[in-house]
């Protein structure tokens, strides 16, 4: 086998940036300025778990292997089912390649204490078949892990060069719900399902914790050649209690008046956050507790005020959105989170906010034709 990592790097499709140090190469999903600046664990290790990040490649080499470091955060008491690759050999779906060498970071949710348990590197394999016609591979990333590549071989005497794009660029910002840890493979988020089935190239800006209408995030997709853009908001916001009504409201406008600076036509679907049902009526955060469900934290009467809901925020996200239409952004439409994940799918959340694997699935099966549909605004 022959090394082949900077050949490779030409064909990653689905980071916004590309760091490499002595130790690796990681594909970060945030930009390094924002992570800089801010200082906060959280951002710089969600951003760097690479969902809907793949390689997109021609390759007429008989297999390809990949050496690399995986680091998972645990909640105390949880167990990892492990980290899975997928491969798309000319567009066709094969068994995913699952590892369970990684580090765990367990996370006490009651003191935020963190015990480490390493792992070293691992090797995964992927054969392709009999060499000598060149095809097209698509490696796809966890969604769940943060991975630092170390390197990557091909069969001696093949070659490997980027494949052309899937289809037009959809780019798609939201939180957890659309990072999708939990889903069963790096194809089953339901960003990847969706834009697999619509023939888009997927830039997944879903950052688990991370979706609080930062510029910066703004600033990245107003930079970005997209075709389609879909906004998963509020939930983040509701989870952290990061915002109340004045200031979520100011900052909707101001993140959506950012990427209308370089995308002043392009569709955008504002999608309003899917059901939670202990945070419906009750304000953040949303601690996760010992029994490794979320719960939400009383508060006295006099701190209630515009403090935000769930059932609020989609109330002010459909207003606001409306006001925006009315000024003209013809281009601007909203899906209410509800109609992708509602009250009659609540068996299907691990934790009472997450989504299981299957319930993604029907989230991907939902949303493909109301937002790419024949009738869809990002058709």
């Amino acid at each position: 086998m022959q090394s082949i990592l900077q050949s490779a790097l030409a064909c990653v499709v689905g980071a916004v940036e590309i760091t490499t140090d002595p130790s690796g190469v990681t594909f970060h999903r945030s930009p390094s300025t924002a992570r800089a600046r801010l200082g906060d664990i959280g951002l710089d290790s969600m951003s760097a778990v690479p969902a809907g990040v793949r390689i997109e490649a021609l390759t007429d080499a008989s297999a390809l292997e990949f050496d690399v470091e995986l680091t998972e955060f645990l909640i105390l008491g949880a167990t990892s089912s492990g980290s899975a690759f997928d491969l798309a050999l000319d567009g066709e779906l094969r068994d995913p390649v699952i590892t369970k060498e990684q580090t765990l970071v367990v996370v006490d949710p009651v003191t935020w204490a963190m015990e480490h348990q390493p792992a070293g590197p691992v090797t995964l394999r992927f054969d392709l078949g009999a060499s000598g016609t060149e095809r097209r591979v698509e490696i796809w990333l966890p969604a769940g892990a943060m991975l630092k590549l170390l390197d990557v071989r091909i069969t001696d005497g093949s070659s490997l060069r980027p494949a052309p794009a899937t289809g037009p660029l959809w780019v798609h910002h939201g939180s957890s719900v659309s990072q999708c840890a939990e889903a069963d493979r790096p194809t089953g988020t339901w960003p990847a399902i969706v834009a697999r089935a619509a023939g888009r190239s997927l830039l997944n800006l879903a950052i688990a914790g991370q979706s609080h209408l930062d510029q910066f995030t703004a600033r990245a997709i107003r930079d970005l050649p997209a075709t389609a853009i879909s906004l998963e908001l509020g939930l983040n916001i509701l989870n952290a209690d990061s915002m109340r009504e004045r200031a979520f409201v100011s900052a909707f406008h101001g993140f959506l008046d950012t990427i209308r600076d370089g995308h002043p036509t392009t569709p955008i679907v504002i999608v309003t956050p899917i059901i939670c049902p202990i945070a419906e009526d009750h304000p953040g955060p949303t601690p996760v507790g010992p029994d490794q469900q979320i719960h939400v934290v009383k508060r006295p009467a006099e701190l209630a005020a515009d403090a935000l809901s769930l059932s609020r925020i989609r109330a002010l996200l459909h207003q606001q959105s409306v006001v925006r239409y009315k000024e003209g952004d013809v281009n601007l439409h909203i899906i209410d989170g509800l109609t992708l994940f509602g009250l009659d799918d609540v068996a299907d959340l691990t934790d009472g906010l997450h989504p299981n694997a299957r319930g993604y699935r029907r989230m991907a099966a939902r949303f493909l034709p109301l937002a790419f549909g024949d009738e869809g605004p990002l058709r």
